[in-house]
């Protein structure tokens, strides 16, 4: 659909031309393709014409024509097929591919494309093979189990999707080739201790040297091992029981 797509700008991990995210650039032209998050077409029924590739994400998106006769781009759910009927709106059937507030969905159930703030559209739980669940109602809150294992609560009215994100497969496809990678626009990461010691903390040295500092640095000088990145967030509040960490931690 030409109308729901624009050219994706180049930024190569550059800000007016200096570099500022590393190992970026190169990457193919790519078409921008404008995704339904909100889901916000109360009420009207639409119907699965197509299943595509999207370059920008690693599920796939569906092409949806409404009954009015607009189309709109979908994340497509694990089982939907082409000719499927689906609707958005709070009494919409508990089917994959609709949406609803998250009041109205049963404990259990599972779902994808969450809203955080009601009427924001979705920003959680969004990319191939991902899943979150209803766990239980509380007064004013609605408890979801996150894929990372993270219960938390969510306002009822927040919209979320019925089902997995489609292509599970993701998670266990190799990549293949190092082209591949750069035609993705990913670039090549060198290690620090391989590097002159103008370009990296951890550079310089004769021979084969080892880091030799008291912790591992990031290239700008900062910690980059322990509990450097977790900031206290206002929603922090919300979270009833913290991610549970896996069988390497």
């Amino acid at each position: 659909m030409k109308s729901l797509k624009t050219i994706l700008a180049k930024k190569s991990g550059r800000s007016q031309g200096s570099l500022t995210v590393r190992h970026q650039g190169g990457r193919e032209k790519r078409y921008l393709r404008n995704v339904d998050f909100k889901r916000d077409k109360l009420d009207v029924w639409g119907r699965v014409e197509t299943i595509e590739y999207d370059p920008n994400r690693n599920a796939e998106i569906a092409l949806v024509l409404y009954e009015d006769g607009e189309r709109r781009y979908i994340l497509a759910p694990d089982g939907l097929v082409i000719g499927q009927k689906i609707v958005s709106g709070p009494k919409a059937p508990v089917e994959s591919g609709n949406a609803l507030p998250l009041g109205k969905i049963p404990i259990g159930t599972g779902i994808h494309n969450l809203e955080v703030r009601a009427g924001k559209g979705g920003q959680m739980v969004k990319s191939a093979g991902a899943v979150a669940s209803v766990q239980g109602k509380e007064d004013n809150w609605v408890l979801v189990k996150l894929p990372s294992g993270e219960v938390r609560r969510f306002d009822p009215k927040a919209f979320a999707t019925i089902g997995q994100v489609g292509r599970i497969e993701f998670k266990t496809e190799k990549i293949g080739s190092a082209g591949r990678k750069r035609h993705m626009g990913v670039r090549p990461t060198v290690r620090g201790v391989a590097m002159h010691p103008h370009a990296h903390p951890h550079g310089g040295g004769e021979g084969r040297s080892h880091i030799g500092l008291k912790y591992p640095k990031t290239p700008y000088g900062k910690k980059a091992v322990g509990n450097t990145r977790k900031r206290r967030k206002y929603s922090d509040k919300l979270i009833v029981s913290g991610r549970s960490l896996g069988p390497h931690h």
